[in-house]
């Protein structure tokens, strides 16, 4: 049986350029026989925990899954509507996987997976979103450039009061206080970004909380949220734009930078659900107008998904560097499941399957117009 499975997924592998026990560095090495049966069965989560099982492996994780993207193969491996895996798309249709009595998994279950971790993977200020490589060459300029462009989109001035929807390790409140001299607001739903950020921001005029969006009722200046709308869900999309607009001020503006999917999906995939990101979701640009509609006057939309690649790239490379002093805490099962995420992460940005967007979008619009600023 194994071996007509393996020629099944032979022929299907193909027509990506990837062979079965080839010799290239983008081939798969299959260490297990059940392998087989467990990808063609399961689709994207039986290749995600095969491998963190050490049923197979790659030298190239990035540019396999990239080869699998780029050939429209995900969707004639997508199984999630067999009875295996029916639950998973049907409870994300059934149920709010996003309510306010879950808003916190995520960041116990991945934030507050150790700031150790973190500080090895990510640039010296602890920013986990996309930089922006214009004129960088380096993850810590790249960082930089990033949170300055959010503060430039804005017009943020001295004086003023920003709301960070996500407000992860403080990274862009500190840089807004101490160079544009503006206070704010963050809010998180992880216990170690929080203490982490409130240390950081210390003396600055900069409150975090520990909360989910849906509590915050207060007017600010402007406000951004940097790739935390992954976690609100399809079903929450208008309720988090009529916080934003209840906070926003007439004349201020709200950046939204978003991971997102070309088509609409009601859930994420199933393997990053289970393993990284629960009650993940990726919108697409229809789920994010629809959501805004009548609310919010579009100004701006700027995408560079090309840099979402290299910033995961550069944690990745990051993250091997320093595995020696995590993995006696981490373990050897953790090193596959984190490199097989960066790997398939970038993937998706360098094949399109996901793509990167900021998002400018103001209370009335503004009679002199916009200014774009790249």
């Amino acid at each position: 049986m194994s071996a007509s499975l393996e020629r099944k997924l032979g022929q299907i592998l193909a027509k990506a350029d990837i062979e079965i026990d080839g010799n290239r560095s983008w081939d798969i090495k299959v260490n297990e026989r059940r392998f087989f049966r467990r990808f063609l069965s399961e689709g994207s989560l039986g290749l995600g925990e095969s491998y963190m099982d050490g049923w197979w492996d790659c030298d190239d994780l990035e540019g396999m899954i990239f080869r699998i993207i780029h050939s429209n193969l995900v969707a004639e491996l997508d199984v999630r509507k067999r009875p295996s895996l029916a639950w998973f798309a049907l409870q994300a249709k059934l149920m709010n996987m996003q309510s306010l009595a879950r808003a916190f998994e995520v960041g116990i279950k991945h934030y507050d997976l150790g700031n150790d971790l973190f500080k090895a993977m990510l640039d010296k200020r602890m920013v986990y979103t996309c930089a922006y490589w214009k004129e960088a060459d380096n993850l810590d300029d790249a960082q930089l450039a990033k949170l300055d462009l959010v503060c430039k989109k804005l017009g943020l001035k001295s004086g003023q009061r920003i709301l960070d929807i996500g407000c992860g390790w403080g990274g862009l409140l500190k840089h807004a206080a101490e160079e544009y001299g503006a206070s704010g607001v963050g809010v998180t739903v992880s216990k170690e970004q929080a203490e982490y950020a409130r240390e950081v921001c210390k003396g600055l005029p900069i409150e975090i909380r520990l909360a989910d969006y849906r509590t915050v009722d207060e007017k600010f200046d402007h406000i951004a949220s940097i790739c935390m709308i992954e976690s609100v869900g399809y079903k929450n999309l208008r309720t988090y734009m009529e916080v934003v607009r209840r906070c926003l001020k007439g004349d201020g503006l709200f950046l939204l930078q978003a991971i997102g999917m070309n088509t609409a999906q009601t859930e994420g995939d199933p393997w990053f659900n289970k393993y990284i990101f629960p009650n993940a979701m990726n919108p697409s640009p229809a789920q994010l107008t629809k959501a805004f509609e009548g609310l919010l006057v579009l100004e701006d939309w700027h995408c560079f998904a090309d840099d979402y690649y290299r910033t995961v790239m550069a944690w990745h490379q990051n993250f091997i560097e320093h595995w020696p002093h995590l993995k006696d805490k981490y373990g050897e099962r953790f090193f596959r499941m984190w490199h097989y995420y960066l790997q398939a992460g970038a993937a998706g940005f360098h094949g399109r399957l996901t793509v990167l967007w900021q998002i400018v979008l103001s209370v009335r619009g503004f009679p002199e117009g916009y200014v774009s600023i790249r």
